[in-house]
């Protein structure tokens, strides 16, 4: 299945309850404000960098630009898509739950 979480870890729980419910093997994708989850070195990262081997996450590279985000370090293995890849992703999985 592939998550989506467009709310921003430090201003709602969308991202522990994505995490806490999202079962092994899932994609996450982190957009619009969600894609502060991928910054390193925040309160959010651990959470993310200790599910790195449960799930695939992946950030939506224009909402972090849109965001002015370009030039903060991502946590590795954190995948930068565009919106031709998150085409893809939709396509790829069964299911497309949107944690809003």
């Amino acid at each position: 299945m592939l998550h989506t979480v467009n709310k921003s870890p430090f201003e709602r729980n969308t991202l522990d309850s994505c995490l806490r419910l999202a079962k092994k093997g899932s994609t996450i994708l982190l957009i619009e404000d969600g894609v502060y989850a991928a910054l390193n070195d925040t309160a959010a990262s651990d959470k993310v960098t200790a599910r790195m081997g449960d799930f695939r996450f992946c950030v939506l590279g224009p909402d972090i630009d849109a965001r002015g985000l370009g030039d903060k370090s991502l946590i590795d293995g954190v995948e930068v898509i565009d919106y031709g890849k998150f085409v893809d992703l939709a396509a790829e999985h069964d299911a497309v739950n949107a944690w809003l």
